[in-house]
């Protein structure tokens, strides 16, 4: 896709977008269901179903997906979609791109081993290796571009509130049947 096209496809959302901000406003969705046998989670991804689990460090079996590979690699996707994006809406050639993402854990702090240990990530780090013949300045802003308009990484970065609900199910109809 080159810079026009893009261009022609987002005018009129943009327009759409300006003229009624409402519109713009989307609320996005996930849901997963816990397995019955394994301390895993199964989440419907929109195109797979991706098991998660427990991390090898926590006791997990490495079979199922770490909710921390998760989180990286939807920055990593979110980044990369976001650097290619700018980079044809403003026509700075890459001949290729990678996108990496690693961020360090303490897992005393997830096992409740240490209070003082942090649960969560402490660092995060981002990194592109592009290959193209722009200029430096081309390249920074590129760069400065993709930070802003990155969901994934500005989420990470700015944090957001949560809302946290536990509430109850309804009685699944198998209950029934088993009373």
């Amino acid at each position: 896709m080159d810079a026009t096209t893009l261009r022609s496809i987002q005018a009129p959302i943009k327009e759409r977008y300006k003229a009624d901000a409402q519109s713009a406003q989307i609320t996005l969705r996930a849901q997963g269901t816990l397995d019955e046998s394994r301390i895993a989670c199964k989440v419907e991804t929109g195109r797979a179903l991706a098991v998660a689990g427990l991390h090898p460090a926590t006791g997990g079996s490495g079979l199922e997906l770490c909710s921390g590979d998760l989180l990286l690699e939807a920055l990593v996707a979110c980044a990369g979609v976001t650097l290619k994006a700018v980079s044809t809406a403003l026509e700075i050639p890459l001949r290729s791109a990678t996108v990496s993402a690693e961020g360090d854990l303490d897992f005393r702090g997830t096992l409740g081993v240490a209070k003082d240990a942090p649960v969560g990530f402490m660092a995060i780090r981002l990194t592109f290796a592009v290959d193209s013949d722009a200029p430096p300045e081309k390249l920074d802003q590129l760069k400065k571009l993709t930070e802003r308009y990155c969901v994934v990484y500005q989420t990470i970065r700015g944090g957001v509130p949560v809302d946290v609900r536990m509430n109850r199910a309804p009685p699944s109809p198998l209950d029934a049947q088993r009373e």
